[in-house]
């Protein structure tokens, strides 16, 4: 049997001396009430036990404080990095982090109606896709969706990435100053529009140097494809001599087989370069060259938006932030000669 007691506004109302709207006030961030009758309130409070019912208060005022984002891929610790930025970030605004997990397979996005069950302040997509229904029931139930990592025509939507054309263009330059001749581009989900803005920069601008049209393989953002997609590359009796992967993820993986299966010094016999910059792209076992996003600066910006469009819901904007390219052993320098 149950015989725990419940405190309620109510009782810390009586108890304080005060009405229950005042008890209400008082755990409100931002609203009018004078600093010692809070204080006196929330000691009260203490005292009893109370705890007020985030769940009851999203009723009466149709918004529960709440920021869902979706992610596609919890594997990858980009993503595992930005949720520790926006958990941190959301809590300085007053607001909390609900999760739903939207892998790209079977659900390429969350429950819709879980979604809208949460009265929601907004909903921010981690390289999730957004498809017209989702977009349209959040128009309707006035959620803003922000797309993160992603891009979006949609008008309904805002958007926060990297430059993914300057970073793709940037490390094609790199790997022509160091004299790679025989260039390979390893793709990431087909379909999503990162994938499609590194991979067109930078074909674009090996084709524009006159070099080689570059080897493609898909490793479709993760460890176990990524890897087969290696061994399919230096397989080849034209094997390459540089693989740029579209994330950190894929190109972890590709050390890892051209070293210790095809017995590579990689960054010398072979450059690897990644994307993201992920804190194991330091370590020096891998000691990758990458492209280093700003995840802290794309973190602000999201929350920024997420706060701004409360107030100006259809106030949508597309940030573009430039990131920088990170270079480590996994790659020749300008200066080095292959082996």
């Amino acid at each position: 049997m149950n015989d725990r007691i419940f405190i309620t506004a109510q009782d810390v109302a009586r108890e304080a001396g005060v009405s229950q709207s005042a008890v209400s006030r008082a755990f409100t961030p931002g609203a009018r009430i004078a600093r010692d009758t809070r204080a006196h309130i929330i000691a009260t409070a203490e005292r009893l036990g109370y705890r007020p019912n985030l769940l009851a208060r999203s009723l009466n005022s149709g918004r529960s404080n709440m920021v869902g984002v979706g992610v596609g891929d919890l594997n990858n610790p980009f993503f595992v990095q930005t949720l520790q930025l926006l958990s941190h970030r959301l809590d300085e605004a007053g607001l909390r982090l609900l999760l739903f997990p939207a892998e790209t397979g079977g659900r390429p996005e969350p429950s819709i109606h879980e979604i809208l069950d949460y009265r929601l302040n907004a909903l921010i997509l981690l390289s999730v896709g957004l498809t017209s229904d989702l977009a349209e029931e959040c128009r309707r139930a006035q959620v803003p969706i922000v797309l993160y990592n992603r891009t979006t025509t949609n008008p309904d939507a805002s958007s926060v990435i990297s430059d993914n054309m300057v970073g793709a263009r940037t490390i094609a330059a790199h790997l022509l100053a160091g004299g790679h001749q025989k260039i390979a581009y390893m793709a990431g989900t087909e379909g999503s529009s990162t994938n499609a803005q590194r991979e067109e920069a930078f074909f674009s601008h090996l084709s524009q140097q006159g070099a080689a049209m570059p080897l493609l393989e898909k490793g479709e953002f993760r460890m176990e494809a990524a890897s087969a997609a290696t061994r399919r590359l230096l397989a080849r009796p034209d094997r390459p001599d540089a693989i740029f992967c579209a994330n950190d993820v894929m190109a972890i993986a590709a050390i890892n087989v051209a070293r210790y299966e095809y017995g590579l010094d990689v960054g010398r016999e072979l450059s690897i370069i990644g994307y993201d910059d992920t804190p194991m792209a330091s370590w020096p076992t891998f000691s990758l060259t990458t492209y280093s996003q700003p995840a802290a600066r794309m973190v602000s910006e999201t929350v920024r938006l997420v706060h701004n469009l409360q107030g100006m819901p259809s106030a949508h904007e597309n940030v573009v932030l430039e990131g920088s390219l990170v270079v480590r052993g996994s790659s020749r320098s300008v200066t080095m000669k292959p082996a």
